[in-house]
C-alpha cells in the first residue's frame, strides 16, 4: 500500500517537474488545437477515435505539429491494451517483447493492442520487416509518427497497410490559443502565477515559432521561469523578453525529404510561371538552407528546354555557361551565377512546344504498324526490288530548300505533333510551319508527293475508323464522366475535406468524392428510400468508417435531416447533378444549402438547362409532314419549356445566376453545349409517348393540347419509322455553378 502511495506521489513530482511543452500536452480531443483538417467534427479520424474502431495509421508532419499528442489521445480513449516505443531507443528485442504482449493479451483477455511508434523512419528495414506480419494478421494495431514522408521513409508493406495522415503546421490563430491554454491553466501552466504577456512579445512568439507548438511553449516557459516578478508580484513578459528567449526562426529543410522536394518544386514553378521575386524567394530559402547548386542548375537547365525551348534557344546555352562559370568560381561568389541564371529564366519567354515529342511517342504506341513510307524508304538496298525511295522529292533542288510532300505513315497523315507558340522567336518560326503544313495539306488533296503504293501490295484496317464505330454508342457515358470531372476540376477538393453530394442517385459523385477525400467524409442525399436502400447496397463492401453516410430527403428536409443524423457538421464542398430541377422555389433551396457551409466552403452544381435542350420536333424530317401539322407540333413542344407554372423547365443559365444570388450567395455560372450520340429504340419512343405520369404532364399530353388524338399517332408513327434503331444527334447545355458564401 505504501508502495503504490510512494509511487503515485512520485508520479505527480515528476509531472510537476516535467517541461512546459510536455505537461501542456492536450489529454482529450476536446483540447487539442488546430488540424481540423483531420481531427474537426464528422473527419474521419475523428470518427475512428470515438467509435474506438482505429486501423493502423501513419502520423506525418513538421516537429511540433501534435503527432505524439494525438497517439496519447487515443491511449486515453481507447479500451485496446496501448504501448509506446521510440524507434531510436528500440531495436527487434523491443518489438518482440510488444507482440508478445500483444498475443497475450489477445488470446487471454481478448484485447486488442495498438502499438505507437514514435519516429517509426528511424526503424532500419529489418525492424520494421519484423513489424509487417504482425500488422499484417492483425495482432497489433501500428500508429507511427515520423516527420519524413513515409512513402520513402518507411517500408512500402507497411504504408500499404495504414491510412496516411498529414499534420499541418499550426497557424498563428492556433498558437495564439495555446498561449492562452497555458496562462489560464492552473494545473500544468501559469494559472496560479500573475504573469502579464505584452501583445507584441506572444506577437513575437508565435511568429517566430513558425507554427511549432512545441517550440513556442519552450521559448514562453524560458520567458517565464527567467523573469522575475515585479514589486507587485507580477511577472512582465515584454517584447525585450520574449526576444531574448526565442531569437532566430529555423528553416525546415532536409535534402533528402519532402521539403526538398516542395521547395524546388516552387522554385520551378515559379520560374515557369515567369514570377522572378517568387523564383529569387525560393533559390534564397535552397542557398541558405545548404542545397547543392549543382542540383539547382542540373533543374534549370531542363526547365531552359522544357519551358522555354525555341520560345528562346538561347536559354540552355546561358544556363550551361552560368553553370560552368558557378564551376570555376565557386561559393560564395558563385551564388550571383545562381542568381543570374534564375532571373534570365524567370524573365524568358515560355513555351513547351517541345512536348510534342510525347504526343508522338503515344502515336508510335497506338500506331505500332505503321510502316515507314516508301518514298522515304532507303532506296540504296531496295530501289530495284520494291520500288523503295521511289517518288521521293529533294529538297533542295526547290526554291527556298522545300517542297510540300508527306513525311508521315499513311496512317498518321495530318496528323499534328509540334504547336509552335507566339512567344519570342518561336513567334516568328510559327508562321512558317503553320505555312508549310497548309501547303502539305494541299498537295495531299492533289496527289502531289504522296507515296506511291508499295510494289508488294497488301490490306490494313482503317483503326481510326473502328475506334470512330467503338465510340459512337457510347458517349452518353462519356458526357457523363466530362461533367463529373467537370465539377471535381472546379471543386479542387482535399484529402481531409467534407463532402455532401445533395442528388446522389446512381453514386455517380458519390463515388468519386470517396477517392478524392480518403481523410475526410463523404455524405450522400437521394430523394427516395428506393434509392438510399440501392445506393446503401453498392457501397455495404467498404469499411463502415469509409463508407458514405446516405440519407433520404429532399433538399427542403435536408437541413432538419442532417441535424438529426449529423448534428455540428458543415461541409466543405456541397456538390450535385440536376439537384435543382426538382425544386419548386430554388431560391429557399439554396438558402438551405448555404447554411450547411462552412465559411470557406463552395456550392457545385452541374444543372441541364431546360430552355436548351434538345426538341424532339428538330429529329424530324419536316416535309414528312403536312406544314400546318408540324407548326403546331413545333409550337406545343415549346410552349413545354415557356410554361410559367411549370419551374422545372423554364429556366435558363441566366435564371440561374439570379435565383443563386438572390440566396445571398457568390456566383460563376457557365454554360456550355454538349452534343453526343444517341441511339433511338423503342423503349425510348414509347417513353416520349406515354400517355400518364403520377405527377407531371406527359410529352403526350402537352401536344394533345393542339394536335388531335389522330394527329398524335400520326406523329409517334413518323418517330418509330424514320428514327427507330437509328442513331441520331443529341444536343443539351449543361450551366455550371460555382458558388460561395459571400465575405
Amino acid at each position: 500500500m505504501m508502495d503504490s502511495l510512494f509511487n503515485q506521489h512520485r508520479q505527480q513530482e515528476i509531472a510537476s517537474e516535467s517541461p512546459l511543452a510536455d505537461r501542456m500536452r492536450p489529454r482529450s480531443l476536446d483540447e487539442f488545437i488546430g488540424q481540423d483538417q483531420i481531427i474537426g467534427h464528422g473527419r474521419l479520424l475523428r470518427r475512428a477515435i470515438q467509435a474506438d474502431q482505429l486501423s493502423s495509421v501513419i502520423f506525418y508532419g513538421p516537429p511540433g505539429t501534435g503527432k505524439t499528442t494525438l497517439a496519447r489521445i487515443i491511449a486515453n480513449t481507447t479500451s485496446a491494451h496501448f504501448i509506446a516505443l521510440n524507434a531510436v531507443l528500440s531495436g527487434v528485442k523491443e518489438i518482440r517483447a510488444a507482440i508478445e504482449t500483444a498475443q497475450e493479451k489477445r488470446t487471454k483477455h481478448k484485447q486488442r493492442t495498438i502499438l505507437f511508434i514514435d519516429e517509426v523512419h528511424r526503424f532500419n528495414k529489418s525492424q520494421q520487416d519484423a513489424l509487417l506480419p504482425w500488422v499484417e494478421n492483425g495482432t497489433v494495431v501500428l500508429i507511427g509518427a515520423t516527420t519524413e514522408n513515409p512513402y520513402f521513409e518507411v517500408n512500402k508493406a507497411l504504408v500499404s497497410r495504414s491510412r496516411i495522415f498529414q499534420l499541418k503546421q499550426l497557424n498563428d490563430l492556433d498558437l495564439h490559443r495555446v498561449v492562452e491554454q497555458t496562462l489560464t491553466d492552473p494545473q500544468r501552466g501559469y494559472g496560479k502565477l500573475a504573469v502579464q504577456v505584452e501583445p507584441e512579445a506572444i506577437a513575437h512568439l508565435v511568429d517566430v515559432a513558425n507554427g511549432d507548438a512545441r517550440s513556442l511553449l519552450n521559448a514562453l516557459e524560458l520567458a517565464v521561469e527567467t523573469t522575475p516578478p515585479d514589486e507587485s508580484g507580477v511577472i512582465q513578459i515584454t517584447l525585450a523578453v520574449a526576444e531574448e528567449s526565442i531569437q532566430q526562426r529555423a528553416v525546415l529543410y532536409d535534402k533528402e525529404g519532402d521539403v526538398h522536394f516542395d521547395t524546388i518544386s516552387a522554385f520551378i514553378k515559379s520560374l515557369r510561371g515567369s514570377d522572378p521575386d517568387a523564383a529569387l524567394y525560393w533559390l534564397a530559402k535552397m542557398v541558405y538552407a545548404g542545397e547543392e547548386p549543382r542540383f539547382i542548375f542540373r533543374r534549370m537547365l531542363i526547365l531552359a528546354s522544357e519551358d522555354v525551348g525555341l520560345a528562346d534557344p538561347n536559354a540552355v546555352g546561358v544556363i550551361n555557361a552560368c553553370a560552368e562559370a558557378f564551376d570555376r568560381v565557386g561559393m560564395p561568389e558563385g551564388r550571383y551565377h545562381l542568381a543570374q541564371a534564375t532571373l534570365y529564366l524567370a524573365t524568358a519567354p515560355k513555351s513547351n512546344s517541345v512536348m510534342g515529342f510525347f504526343d508522338a511517342l503515344a502515336a508510335v504506341e497506338r500506331e505500332r504498324e505503321a510502316d515507314v513510307p516508301t518514298h522515304l524508304k532507303d532506296a540504296n538496298r531496295d530501289k530495284k526490288g520494291f520500288g523503295h525511295g521511289a517518288g521521293y522529292l529533294y529538297p533542295h533542288a526547290y526554291r527556298d530548300h522545300w517542297v510540300a510532300q508527306q513525311y508521315l505513315p499513311a496512317s498518321l497523315q495530318g496528323q499534328v505533333f509540334y504547336q509552335p507558340s507566339q512567344q519570342g522567336f518561336e513567334g516568328e518560326i510559327g508562321t512558317q510551319v503553320a505555312q508549310q503544313r497548309e501547303a502539305t495539306l494541299a498537295a495531299l488533296v492533289e496527289g502531289v508527293g504522296v507515296a506511291p503504293a508499295e510494289i508488294l501490295t497488301y490490306g490494313s484496317t482503317d483503326r481510326a475508323y473502328d475506334r470512330w464505330m467503338q465510340r459512337t454508342l457510347g458517349q452518353v457515358g462519356e458526357q457523363l464522366a466530362q461533367q463529373r470531372e467537370r465539377l471535381f476540376t472546379l471543386a479542387q477538393p482535399q484529402r481531409h475535406h467534407l463532402v455532401l453530394d445533395i442528388n446522389a442517385g446512381s453514386g455517380l459523385l458519390t463515388q468519386e468524392a470517396l477517392r478524392r477525400v480518403p481523410e475526410g467524409g463523404v455524405y450522400a442525399i437521394t430523394r427516395t428510400l428506393e434509392d438510399t436502400n440501392a445506393l446503401q447496397e453498392q457501397f455495404s463492401a467498404l469499411p463502415e468508417l469509409i463508407r458514405p453516410i446516405v440519407l433520404s430527403a429532399t433538399l427542403s428536409e435536408l437541413p432538419t435531416v442532417l441535424a438529426t443524423h449529423a448534428p455540428d457538421v458543415l461541409f466543405d464542398r456541397i456538390i450535385g447533378r440536376n439537384a435543382l430541377i426538382h425544386e419548386p422555389d430554388k431560391v429557399a433551396t439554396v438558402k438551405n444549402l448555404a447554411k450547411l457551409l462552412l465559411p470557406s466552403g463552395v456550392l457545385l452544381l452541374a444543372e441541364t438547362v431546360p430552355r436548351h435542350t434538345q426538341r424532339l420536333y428538330r429529329l424530324l424530317d419536316p416535309t414528312k409532314l403536312n406544314a400546318d401539322l408540324y407548326e403546331r407540333l413545333v409550337a406545343a413542344e415549346e410552349a413545354i419549356y415557356a410554361s410559367d407554372s411549370d419551374p422545372m423547365v423554364n429556366w435558363d443559365a441566366d435564371d440561374l445566376r439570379l435565383v443563386i444570388e438572390a440566396a445571398g450567395l457568390a456566383v460563376e455560372v457557365t454554360a456550355e453545349g454538349y452534343s453526343t450520340q444517341m441511339y433511338i429504340t423503342p423503349a425510348l419512343i414509347q417513353r416520349w409517348f406515354a400517355p400518364t405520369t403520377k405527377d407531371r404532364l406527359t410529352y403526350v399530353q402537352h401536344l394533345a393540347r393542339l394536335l388531335t388524338a389522330a394527329e398524335v399517332r400520326t406523329v409517334q408513327d413518323l418517330f418509330t419509322s424514320s428514327l427507330l434503331h437509328q442513331t441520331v444527334t443529341w444536343s443539351s447545355t449543361i450551366a455550371y455553378v460555382l458558388a460561395t458564401l459571400l465575405r
